[in-house]
């Protein structure tokens, strides 16, 4: 536990970026607030989860296979007039949804390639699953580093409680990990995993109507679906992706308006986000989450396992396939999930289609190496406009040869009449 919960801030401790503590300007702190203010918190379990979970997860992990995004018709969007726009300013019916694909694995996270169960679950119900887990974590680790720093200060430390509630930190280092987490915002970075919903960042006047154009931070999939990361979007749902565009570059370009003009002696913002907390919802070859209770490690509850709360809202949520890969003690048996049961065949295909590389990371749809755009708008592409062009020109071609043809048998009916009139007289 020791080793796992310090590689939680490996990277944060190396660089130490959060140290030392610095005092940021008015102008800065005030914007940092409102982006705060606008951050979505992470919302607890036990607000959005029914506790309706039959199979038994206690014995299985979770294991991130993948996200994507993904461009879907928005027929609700769309009946009530609120389309989204695309890149070009373009009213579109397409809305881009994020998906995660992951695995319920039963013996460990690098070898999971039977009798386990594949699942897909909408991002955001994965994020606010995963975060809150992460975050209990974090705080009940800095909890007892702290307990633990003091009982070592004041040299009881062979006593019977310290070896219970310290045989698992490391006071040497964990009291320093805990503090540059509590003092980064004062020190310019702001916790990515606050800005996965759609944050207003600012807006800009546009120069050719003198409209505004805003900006929100959201979070996207990246690198081939292998990262959550945060990026710029143009719209409100967060649905129209900003290619090129560094949020934190956005984020500090907003901050910097703010300061113009204020005497600040050119101390402008340098905000970064901190992915300390995020980067642990998509582990590289490690495990999410074990399914077992924490308070079970230790105390069996008379044999009846539990599974962790983070388990069973994921496996209640999520789209399902389960048969095809030897998971035995998921829905099938059980006749509340006769639906899933029914769309497992959906599920598996759309899953095979997610991971198969299908979409690209702003979520159109990938044809032979080549991108097809599903703009839903007014916009056309190159190969559209010039078949709408051959068919346009077709059209006045055979519309002219259609009056030459007519022009043509009328004449030829006119002589015949003639012929006949001078015959009769």
């Amino acid at each position: 536990m020791k080793l796992f919960l310090t590689a939680i801030f490996a990277a944060t401790a190396t660089a130490n970026p959060f140290a030392p503590k610095s005092s940021p300007s008015t102008r800065e702190a005030a914007y940092k607030s409102k982006l705060m203010r606008g951050a979505t918190a992470i919302r607890r379990l036990e607000d959005a989860y029914d506790g309706y979970v039959e199979a038994d997860l206690s014995t299985y992990s979770i294991k991130f296979e993948k996200c994507q995004m993904v461009k879907q018709y928005s027929g609700e969007g769309n009946r009530n007039g609120n389309n989204n726009k695309n890149k070009n300013g373009v009213d579109t019916i397409l809305s881009t949804k994020r998906f995660v694909v992951f695995r319920m694995c039963p013996s460990g996270c690098d070898s999971c390639s039977y009798q386990y169960g594949e699942y897909i679950v909408d991002m955001d119900t994965y994020l606010e699953a995963t975060l809150e887990f992460m975050q209990q974590k974090q705080e009940n680790y800095c909890q007892s580093c702290n307990q633990c720093y003091e009982k070592a200060a004041n040299g009881a430390v062979d006593d019977d409680g310290y070896a219970n509630l310290c045989g698992s930190v490391d006071t040497s280092t964990c009291y320093d990990e805990c503090q540059n987490i509590e003092n980064m915002e004062a020190n310019g970075y702001l916790d990515a995993s606050q800005y996965t919903g759609c944050v207003a960042l600012g807006e800009v006047q546009t120069d050719d109507d003198g409209q505004n154009a805003r900006y929100y931070a959201g979070s996207m999939c990246a690198s081939s679906g292998t990262r959550i990361k945060i990026g710029v979007f143009s719209d409100e749902q967060c649905s129209q992706y900003v290619e090129d565009a560094d949020v934190e570059t956005y984020m500090n370009m907003f901050a910097n308006n703010n300061n113009n003009n204020n005497n600040n002696n050119g101390n402008n913002a340098a905000m970064k986000l901190s992915y300390h907390l995020l980067k642990q919802t998509f582990p590289e070859g490690d495990c999410v989450a074990s399914c077992l209770r924490q308070n079970q490690n230790n105390n069996n509850n008379n044999g009846n396992a539990e599974a962790a709360e983070v388990c069973q809202k994921l496996y209640e949520q999520a789209g399902k396939c389960e048969s095809t890969h030897g998971f035995n003690n998921g829905y099938v048996a059980n006749q509340n999930y006769a639906n899933q049961v029914q769309n497992e065949a959906l599920v598996c295909d759309f899953i095979s289609s997610v991971s198969a590389g299908h979409y690209d990371q702003t979520g159109e749809i990938v044809i032979s190496g080549g991108r097809t755009t599903l703009s839903g708008g007014m916009s056309t592409s190159g190969g559209q406009k010039f078949a709408l062009t051959f068919f346009i020109l077709g059209s006045i071609g055979l519309a002219g040869y259609a009056a030459m043809l007519h022009q043509q048998l009328t004449k030829g009916a006119k002589a015949d009449l003639s012929r006949q009139g001078g015959a009769m007289a």
